[in-house]
C-alpha cells in the first residue's frame, strides 16, 4: 500500500472518530486530538504519512462547514446526517483534496476515495462516493464552487 493511501485511511479513521465524538467544533483543539490519535497509532512512524494525514485532517476540520455545504448541494436525495458516517467522512476528505489541494489531480482523489469506500464502507459506498465526487469535480472544473 502506498504512503498516501495509508495516510488517507488514517485520515478517515481520525475523521470518523471526530465525527462520532461530535468533534467538528471550532472550540476543539485539533492538535490535541491529533496527538491523542497518534498515541494510539504509535506503530506509524513515517513522517511523510503523518504529515499528509495531518494536512488532510486539519484541512477538513478547519473547512468542514464549507465542505458539508458542497456535499449537501451535490448529493441528491441524501441529507448529510442520514449518510453513513464512513461515506460522509470519505466525501469530506476527498472534497477537501479536490477543492484545496490543486497539486493532486481530481481523478486520482476520486479513485482513492472509491477504493477506500470499497474497503471500509458498504457494498453501495463506492458508487455513491463516485457519483457525488464526479459532480463536485465537474462543478470545480466549471468554476461553480466559488471557494
Amino acid at each position: 500500500m502506498g504512503k498516501r493511501r495509508l495516510a488517507r485511511e488514517l485520515t478517515l479513521q481520525f475523521l470518523y472518530q471526530t465525527d462520532a465524538l461530535k468533534g467538528f467544533n471550532p472550540e476543539n483543539n485539533i492538535k490535541q486530538n491529533l496527538e491523542l490519535f497518534w498515541s494510539v497509532k504509535s506503530n506509524v512512524d513515517d513522517m511523510e504519512i503523518k504529515n499528509f494525514m495531518e494536512v488532510l485532517s486539519q484541512g477538513v476540520v478547519e473547512n468542514v462547514q464549507g465542505i458539508d455545504d458542497i456535499i449537501s448541494k451535490y448529493s441528491t436525495h441524501w441529507k448529510l446526517p442520514r449518510m453513513p458516517s464512513i461515506d460522509r467522512n470519505i466525501l469530506r476528505m476527498a472534497i477537501y483534496e479536490i477543492v484545496y489541494l490543486s497539486d493532486i489531480p481530481a481523478p486520482v482523489t476520486i479513485n482513492e476515495a472509491i477504493e477506500i469506500a470499497k474497503k471500509f464502507g458498504s457494498d453501495e459506498s463506492g458508487g455513491f462516493i463516485n457519483g457525488i465526487l464526479d459532480r463536485v469535480s465537474n462543478a470545480m472544473d466549471r468554476g461553480e464552487l466559488g471557494l
